[in-house]
């Protein structure tokens, strides 16, 4: 009775991870040249991300607020390749907060500024298999992420760093010395 009580309990998380991730939980606000993002992206995200890109054409920089990550890394993909596509540019102000595939879809930038005081913080994926460090260097579950690092950041250094730098279900706040180390911004914290 217990084991079915498990599947059953398991079947309804399931159940409700594929109905958020259904959801845009991603708030988005145009202002002049600026599109300001805050929430967490799903896989409703891209769409809704490209269609507001087309109607606000003088959009040049992405600023992403407060955003927890991603329900799907695929979708942050797709945004990222986009952002890179058209030229436009990321920034964090002083209270940005950006976790896990929010920080993915920061390096798309063309240029990639913050403020004094924002916050990138980074961890490994899981796939309900195990941890990303878990996997052997050369398996599949690795090849879009680092290739869309690689391509963002022209090195996938950062990608690897991201695996060991805390599991899953934990966090790590890069240090100013991480941020410059792996290449996130173009141009020095302040400008």
């Amino acid at each position: 009775m217990r084991l079915l009580l498990l599947v059953v309990s398991g079947l309804g998380l399931l159940a409700c991870a594929i109905a958020d991730n259904a959801v845009d939980r991603t708030r988005m606000e145009v202002a002049g040249t600026r599109l300001y993002l805050s929430g967490e992206i799903t896989s409703q995200t891209p769409r809704n991300f490209e269609a507001l890109l087309d109607g606000a054409p003088q959009v040049r920089a992405i600023v992403p607020r407060v955003m927890a990550g991603s329900l799907d890394d695929q979708a942050v993909l797709r945004m990222g390749y986009l952002i890179r596509e058209r030229g436009l540019n990321t920034h964090l102000e002083a209270r940005s907060e950006i976790y896990s595939g929010a920080v993915d879809l920061f390096l798309a930038g063309n240029a990639r500024t913050m403020q004094p005081g924002a916050v990138i913080a980074v961890h490994s994926w899981a796939d309900g298999f195990g941890e990303g460090a878990s996997y052997a260097a050369d398996a599949p579950e690795h090849r879009a992420n680092a290739a869309y690092v690689r391509d963002m950041l022209g090195s996938d250094a950062f990608y690897w760093f991201t695996l060991a730098a805390a599991p899953s279900d934990g966090i790590h706040e890069m240090t100013p010395g991480e941020i410059a180390r792996y290449g996130l911004l173009t141009e020095p914290v302040g400008n």
